[in-house]
């Protein structure tokens, strides 16, 4: 019986199995941040085992509160940075190298197919993009996972998405996942990895897989899976190229031997048709409460603030989306436009050819790179009974303030909504930029 790719990756990576259904696999890298770490941090010294298994295998990133705002969260800051010194963890961001951590760690070249990954943090699965299992855990793993480098799971299930046909001008990736999880809903894929498949997929860049992989977790997926291509093989090239001899057909056979074989098992199937797909937003607290914006756009949906950034979209591409929709028009009165480039790089790229200067014209605000508008811990807050459309992952009741409401959507129909002051269709906006 053929195996799934995350079969292929724990049989690849056993330690043990300590019991029936649960596997302990070793672990290549473990991910590290200011918000959860410090508390692995505590309870490991107070444990006596102040110890890491491999500092070269850890990479720490101080990202969601960036420069720290009050005095709780420089504490955090200061226990992870003075951990990374302690321990020589060469692969530490502080303030000004730092950025959102699952737009910065594949940017450096972390991320392998076929690698094992965790962090404190559910949106891990980003990394899963790469043809890797990337799982967010909670701290006693987070804990086993810095001092032994392994990680106990139970046995991994998988749940194929087959997503087929061109996607429609204006309808990206942000798109393909919201109708994902609104068919799944965000109980469908509990326990499960979601392998997304399919020629849409094919044809995605790894921003966009990222993308998808980054919101299954919102479906209740343990992590979410590309299978590794040419496409992966070009943006880990600069990193990987030494270790094949610059042969690129070396390198792309030996990421595809983590592929799913043909005949593998899947606990269900489903399959979208991209082609038929049409911009969305989430409406309500929850991310499976998806709406055409067609349809939101007749019913008049007010927004005050909208916000471009976070893991799932921002990066370069994600920006250059929104400054397509933005290019000479300006925010709506009364609503606030803030922008957050994902890392340095992207902010430096954004930066020399101009979109930054564009989304200054257009009225937004632009920031470090910083995870903090998205869990409502700094730059962007949103006061009780406000409205945010956003590129976030994430529209739980408070998510980004108490009392806030979250409108999930992609950076084209943020920006969209920035400019009309109220959730609308954003491909009217792209025709016109497209006939300017």
């Amino acid at each position: 019986m053929g195996q799934t790719i995350t079969e292929k990756i724990f049989a690849a990576h056993l330690r043990d199995q300590p019991f029936p259904g649960t596997s302990v696999i070793d672990i290549d890298v473990v991910m590290c941040h200011e918000i959860t770490t410090p508390i692995a941090i505590a309870d490991l010294e107070w444990r006596g085992k102040d110890r890491v298994c491999d500092p070269t295998r850890i990479k720490a990133v101080i990202d969601h509160v960036t420069p720290a705002k009050d005095s709780k969260t420089a504490v955090q800051g200061r226990m992870l940075r003075e951990w990374a010194q302690r321990h020589g963890i060469t692969d530490f961001f502080d303030i000004g190298a730092n950025g959102v951590c699952h737009a910065l760690f594949p940017e450096q070249g972390f991320i392998r197919p076929g690698a094992t990954v965790i962090m404190g943090d559910s949106h891990t699965c980003t990394h899963g993009a790469f043809g890797a299992f990337a799982a967010g855990v909670g701290t006693t793993d987070l804990e086993v996972g810095i001092l032994k480098g392994v990680c106990a799971f139970r046995q991994p299930r998988s749940l194929r998405v087959s997503i087929t046909g061109q996607l429609s001008p204006g309808v990206y990736a942000k798109d393909v996942i919201l109708a994902v999880i609104a068919e799944l809903t965000v109980n469908g894929a509990t326990d499960q990895v979601i392998e997304f498949v399919g020629d849409t997929v094919t044809a995605m860049t790894m921003d966009e897989r990222m993308t998808l992989c980054n919101m299954a977790i919102e479906a209740g997926g343990t992590c979410g899976v590309c299978q590794p291509d040419a496409t992966t093989i070009d943006y880990l090239w600069p990193f990987i190229a030494a270790d094949y001899k610059h042969d690129r057909a070396a390198a792309l056979a030996a990421a595809q031997r983590w592929c799913s074989d043909p005949d593998a098992i899947y606990t269900r199937e489903i399959s979208l048709d991209a082609s038929r797909l049409e911009p969305v937003a989430t409406i309500g607290y929850k991310p499976d409460q998806v709406r055409p914006l067609t349809a939101l756009e007749t019913e008049g949906h007010p927004v005050n603030q909208v916000y471009i950034g976070s893991c799932t979209n921002g990066r370069l591409s994600d920006l250059h989306e929104a400054a397509r929709v933005l290019r000479g028009r300006r925010v709506a009165d009364g609503v606030r436009g803030i922008v957050s480039p994902a890392t340095p790089a992207i902010f430096d790229a954004a930066l020399a050819d101009g979109t930054l200067a564009l989304f200054r014209a257009a009225g937004f605000c632009v920031t470090n790179p910083t995870c903090g508008a998205c869990l409502g811990m700094s730059n962007g807050v949103l006061a009780p009974g406000e409205v945010c459309a956003a590129t976030t992952n994430r529209n739980f009741q408070g998510r980004m303030g108490a009392g806030g409401m979250v409108h999930l959507c992609s950076p084209a129909s943020a920006a969209a909504a920035a400019i009309s002051g109220r959730l609308v269709d954003p491909r009217p906006f792209i025709t016109q930029e497209a006939q300017a």
